[in-house]
């Protein structure tokens, strides 16, 4: 997806294996439901063609797909109908156990799909398109400027991508049509989430054609593409820039500013939008993967950060500050020795984490990926907006790197104290680690190897970041303070996100609360405040992930005692793909009891 760079250490070349023991032989109905499973996924990728193309599978890669239409709505809600028809014929009970977890997590799935396509929840979503976190204008540029999940090897690839910019400008001019209904309906953005859309669309259309990230591909080609198709692609890239995509951003650009601006919220919280509190409620269910009430998750949040709290306390004591724990905070936002030099200081940093990291896996890890692992900075186009780090996918075969992207906007906010907590989350062994053995494990149908949940997948890599010491990682005493802050953030995301979506908090009140609560510094508080207004319940899914993994392993280490081998532990959370909760905790649950049995 990006420029080859970083391959990791000779350790993740071993391929995963998908059982430790030998796997009871399938029955038809197992013929049945793998059947079932794949034709959904056909369908799926033709419906969803970006699906495809993010996996690495070029069949529809001419094509971005339609998001927003009647149409495509009611194509997905009558597959998923058809999907449970047909999975009510099959006999669970005749299914191999692996088959069995995958018929469960498969009904959940489709169930809670289904349920988004209520007229009510439906409206509700479909009215907002676009916000500063999940909108085609920002995760399209990143697929199609040359380091993205589209390859640009061929000629047909460079085609193919004009042809899915037409799709692109599609989807922008579809996008104001819903816009306008949301107005009709009073269903509209916060204004503090438009303006974020039109400061990203401004960036845009100001860099020009030449400095677009879709002008990419064609400033460098790869050998085999002769002059005259280069000459060729320069030109078409650049009049599709120039009479297409920026005249589309503009027409989106200015649509938000001077008509929907106007009629947007002031508020913020979901619940002060009609229909809003029924829709966070879903969302709650949908990203935890439990039915909890946001009184039970502000309350379960309230009790995390007084514990982290706690450990704070204990931590500002072992370094020797003398002040309070605000104090301690201040300082270390503030103190000159914590704030990266440079972009290259930072990048250093997170190697020399990296090389930590692998000389510790084989101790934790029997499953680990072959596809590597890219390390580089957050596009200038998204980091202002964007979290301190994130990952991105690669492809199956490993021909596509993951890749890390660490922040470098507003530098001096970029603690070298959080550094370690980071790369454990979003690298290795977190998203890294689990996307990559999912993806890889062919024995797994689609839908799970390129599926998921939000409760497990940011789960699993807050989990990873509970495994700093096995790692190697936190030796100084203010890594582990960034530790405990990172853990904090997560807690109080438990308070903050219901706190706005169900009690009527205000975007500076809940900035005040997170920077009361830990040391990171105004501007990621404000950036991931935003970011709950922009994606109500998405937050709350890390923590309860988190919890519910520790929890089973817990379970695992007093029933097992000094039988009890982190790396099986890890390779039964890892090898099906992401599980919802309550599917993780039976596995797990049924792989103590046959460990005891031995």
């Amino acid at each position: 997806m990006r420029p080859f760079a970083m391959l990791l250490a000779a350790t993740l070349l071993a391929t995963p294996a998908f059982c430790q023991t030998a796997a009871p032989a399938a029955s038809p109905e197992d013929a049945r439901l793998l059947k079932l499973f794949h034709d959904s996924d056909e369908a799926l990728l033709k419906r969803q063609p970006i699906q495809a193309l993010v996996r690495g599978d070029l069949r529809y890669a001419d094509r971005l797909g339609d998001f927003f239409s009647d149409a495509a709505q009611a194509a997905n809600k009558a597959a998923d109908q058809s999907d449970l028809k047909a999975l009510a014929t099959i006999d669970r009970a005749k299914l191999t156990p692996t088959d069995q977890i995958a018929y469960d997590v498969f009904k959940w799935q489709t169930d809670l799909d289904l349920r988004s396509y209520a007229p009510e929840l439906l409206k509700e979503t479909i009215e907002r398109p676009i916000d500063h976190f999940n909108g085609i204008h920002i995760f399209y540029p990143d697929i199609a400027s040359g380091q993205g999940a589209a390859p640009f090897n061929t000629v047909a690839d460079y085609e193919n991508n004009l042809k899915r910019h037409q799709d692109f400008i599609r989807n922008l001019d579809e996008a104001i049509v819903r816009f306008r209904q949301g107005m009709k309906d009073g269903i509209v953005q916060p204004k503090l989430v438009v303006n974020n859309v039109i400061d990203q669309l401004n960036q845009q259309i100001d860099a020009g054609v030449e400095g677009s990230p879709y002008y990419g591909p064609v400033k460098k080609f790869p050998t085999g593409i002769s002059a005259a198709d280069q000459a060729r692609l320069i030109k078409e890239y650049t009049d599709t820039i120039r009479t297409g995509i920026i005249p589309a951003e503009t027409r989106l650009r200015d649509f938000l500013k001077t008509e929907y601006l106007p009629d947007a919220r002031d508020s913020v919280g979901l619940s002060q939008m009609p229909g809003g509190a029924k829709l966070y409620a879903y969302l709650i269910e949908s990203n935890t993967t439990l039915p909890l009430t946001a009184d039970y998750v502000h309350k379960l949040g309230l009790s995390e950060v007084a514990r982290d709290l706690k450990a704070m306390e204990a931590q500002k004591e072992k370094v020797g500050f003398k002040g309070t724990l605000p104090q301690f905070f201040d300082f270390l936002r503030t103190d000159p020795r914590f704030q990266p030099k440079s972009k290259e200081e930072l990048r250093t940093e997170y190697l020399a984490i990296r090389d930590i990291v692998m000389k510790h896996v084989p101790a934790q890890f029997s499953l680990v990926p072959k596809t590597p692992l890219e390390i580089r900075a957050t596009p200038d186009y998204r980091e202002k907006t964007s979290a301190g780090g994130d990952y991105m996918q690669g492809t199956p075969d490993g021909s596509r790197p993951g890749t890390f992207n660490y922040n470098t906007y507003d530098l001096p906010s970029r603690y070298n104290w959080e550094t370690n907590s980071l790369f454990l989350h979003e690298a290795i062994p977190g998203h890294h680690f689990q996307i990559s053995i999912a993806q890889e494990n062919t024995s797994l149908p689609a839908f799970m190897r390129f599926g998921g949940n939000t409760a497990y997948v940011e789960g699993w890599a807050l989990y990873a970041e509970t495994l700093w010491g096995p790692m190697g990682l936190e030796t100084d005493p203010y890594q582990r303070m960034g530790g405990l802050s990172d853990d904090m953030l997560r807690a109080m995301r438990l308070v903050v996100d219901t706190g706005i979506h169900a009690m009527g908090w205000t975007r500076d009140q809940s900035i005040t609360y997170m920077l009361a609560n830990s040391p990171m510094s105004r501007t990621d508080a404000t950036a991931e405040v935003e970011r709950y207004i922009a994606m109500p319940g998405q937050a709350l899914a890390y923590k309860i992930g988190q919890l519910t993994i520790l929890k089973e392993k817990a379970k695992a280490q007093a029933a097992l005692g000094d039988r009890f081998d982190p790396r099986a532990f890890h390779a039964q959370v890892l090898d099906t793909g992401a599980l919802p909760m309550g599917v993780l905790e039976k596995k797990i649950d049924t792989w103590i009891e046959a460990q005891k049995g031995k």
